[in-house]
């Protein structure tokens, strides 16, 4: 019950808060157009963060299980290739080049899940990503007969 009681009068000298450009203390009730203008000051760039060593033990150790898949994959697309009557040098080149173009895309993905404000950037994740696809786009045309 303490909001039933009613309020004491507020001193006539202290006018609260006030927004700037709003009237005066004298009590106007339409604010003064001609005021300086507000400055909005511009948000800060986001910072990036440390990447602990925890968070880049655990990346490397995902990147290396995929590496160990993507060499399974690796040699399975060439077998693959070779049951096609592809000649086993341009399957083995199209294997390789799968290999790196997965690598590639991987650790653009796996940097950007470690740390996304650091590591997720044009100038990081840009080339990662234009290599692996270059490299996965080669791997069709070399992988023909």
């Amino acid at each position: 019950m303490q909001n039933d009681q009613a309020p004491a009068s507020a001193p006539a000298a202290d006018p609260g808060f006030k927004l700037p450009g709003q009237a005066s203390a004298q009590g106007d009730a339409v604010p003064k157009q001609g005021g300086a203008p507000i400055e909005v000051a511009p948000a800060p760039a986001p910072v990036a963060t440390d990447t602990s060593t925890r968070d880049l033990a655990i990346g490397g150790a995902v990147f290396v299980i995929l590496l160990v898949i993507y060499f399974f994959v690796r040699n399975a697309y060439v077998h693959h290739l070779v049951v096609r009557r592809v000649a086993p040098s341009a399957a083995g080149s199209a294997g390789w080049l799968m290999f790196v173009g997965l690598c590639f895309l991987s650790a653009a993905a796996v940097l950007a899940i470690i740390n996304a404000s650091k590591f997720l950037t044009f100038a990081v994740t840009g080339p990662l990503v234009a290599v692996g696809l270059i490299a996965l786009v080669a791997t069709l045309f070399v992988g023909r007969r």
